[in-house]
């Protein structure tokens, strides 16, 4: 534990934990926000693409309008995602200066490689945006495939990283000392692949499904626009594909919480007692006897290690943990479903004329995001008391500097300005239409 912690009188201690919830609520704000801004501006590109492939194809105006509308709002969320992005990365040195004492050395790689992502995020997308008439239409098509690369690459060292704190390797601790450090093997942890695959789907997922339900309702007041007819094609492509593949990815991402964090499944579970043939609990006391244990080990006779068997302190807050568990899982099955009822519309041909899938689509419209932040919840919830799983206490990482509640208060304002006005341009730039 670090000195400062050790040596700290009953009103310091008090103050520290007041830090530490602060922190916490600031940091877990910064991230919540962050991330739809994010996945909004790494899913976008991915549309934006297809529509204009769509209009190189076709010929059709309606795609390269829809791709220029797109383009309007990648650039607005890239925008707003740098400006977060930005403050998360100095909240972790400034709200956690211990973990990354710590940590900056063993993860440090991922986080260079998702500045160069970025990068070269903003440099292909300046490309796009301002190159209609001076590159070729294949560079131009190029360049904006780079964008949606960059974002993607972007998210994926970032979630290694987040994996490493959940899954810490690439080191070894001798007399309290950081030595052997393979930053390779940091980044490749035990948790990185599971929550890659998971944390990606989810993106595509969120945002596709965000955009569909817009187009949906607009298509609800105008039936036979083009413009959004071709919109919520391209978008459920985006988001219903990885709907259907996320269950599978959730199954593979549990089993390596289960094998590497056996209080975060216990707590994501809600189960208290060691046993084989453990059950899962589906809704109150509705069971499936050995389901949980087939789920985490693949093996109903395979006993799964329950909360009384871990040290109190050791503990993640149960009821919050298990509660944004069983949303992302009740959304995950719903959005899954919805993707099969769009598949079988679109084969009879009526995805646009069957008014009751739009209007459960226009009210799907923030589902993928609320089992996105569910799902961040159950990471870094489930994690706690631990920053770095097994290694680093929260506690021990928290800043000992004063004013902590004074910046979460203006980082609170600063994020709601900041939704208001991407709210208003969206509005203006990119949804308008006359047609």
């Amino acid at each position: 534990m670090p000195e400062y912690v050790a040596c700290l009188e009953p009103d310091s201690l008090r103050f520290n934990m007041d830090s530490l919830f602060a922190a916490r609520w600031q940091m877990g704000l910064s991230l919540a926000f962050h991330i739809v801004f994010a996945v909004i501006g790494m899913a976008m590109p991915v549309m934006m693409v297809v529509a204009e492939g769509l209009w190189l194809r076709t010929g059709q105006p309606v795609y390269l309008d829809l791709t220029k509308r797109w383009a309007k709002g990648t650039a607005i969320f890239f925008a707003v995602g740098a400006v977060s992005g930005t403050v998360l990365s100095f909240e972790l040195g400034l709200l956690w200066p211990h973990f990354m004492e710590f940590a900056g050395g063993i993860i440090g790689m991922p986080f260079s490689l998702e500045g160069f992502a970025f990068f070269l995020e903003a440099i292909f997308l300046g490309v796009y945006l301002y190159g209609w008439d001076r590159v070729s239409r294949a560079a131009h098509l190029l360049s904006g495939v780079m964008v949606a690369l960059g974002g993607a690459f972007s998210a994926i060292f970032v979630v290694t990283a987040n994996a490493w704190m959940n899954t810490p390797a690439g080191f070894r601790l001798v007399d309290g000392r950081v030595v052997d450090v393979n930053p390779v093997a940091a980044m490749m942890n035990p948790a990185a692949g599971a929550q890659v695959l998971h944390m990606m789907l989810a993106a595509y997922m969120a945002a596709g499904l965000a955009v569909a339900g817009v187009h949906a309702g607009l298509l609800l007041r105008r039936p036979t626009n083009r413009l959004h007819r071709s919109a919520l094609r391209v978008a459920l492509l985006v988001g219903l594909v990885p709907a259907l593949a996320q269950p599978l990815s959730g199954d593979f991402a549990g089993r390596v919480v289960a094998r590497m964090q056996p209080a975060k499944l216990a707590a994501m579970e809600s189960h208290f007692d060691t046993q084989a043939w453990a059950p899962l609990r589906i809704v109150g006391p509705i069971a499936i006897p050995g389901g949980l244990s087939v789920l985490a080990h693949g093996d109903p006779n395979a006993t799964v290690v329950g909360l009384n068997d871990i040290p109190r302190e050791n503990w993640p807050p149960v009821a919050a943990v298990h509660v944004a568990f069983q949303t992302m899982v009740a959304i995950g099955f719903f959005l899954a479903a919805l993707a099969i009822w769009a598949a079988w519309l679109a084969w009879r041909g009526t995805l646009y004329q069957s008014r009751n899938f739009l209007r459960v689509l226009v009210m799907s419209t923030p589902l993928g995001f609320l089992a996105l932040e569910a799902g961040w919840v159950v990471t870094e919830l489930g994690r706690q008391p631990w920053i770095i799983q097994g290694v680093m206490r929260t506690s021990e990482a928290v800043t000992p500097m004063p004013g902590v509640g004074v910046s979460l208060a203006v980082v609170t304002i600063i994020y709601i300005g900041l939704a208001l006005i991407v709210t208003v341009l969206m509005r203006r730039r990119v949804l308008q239409t006359h047609a």
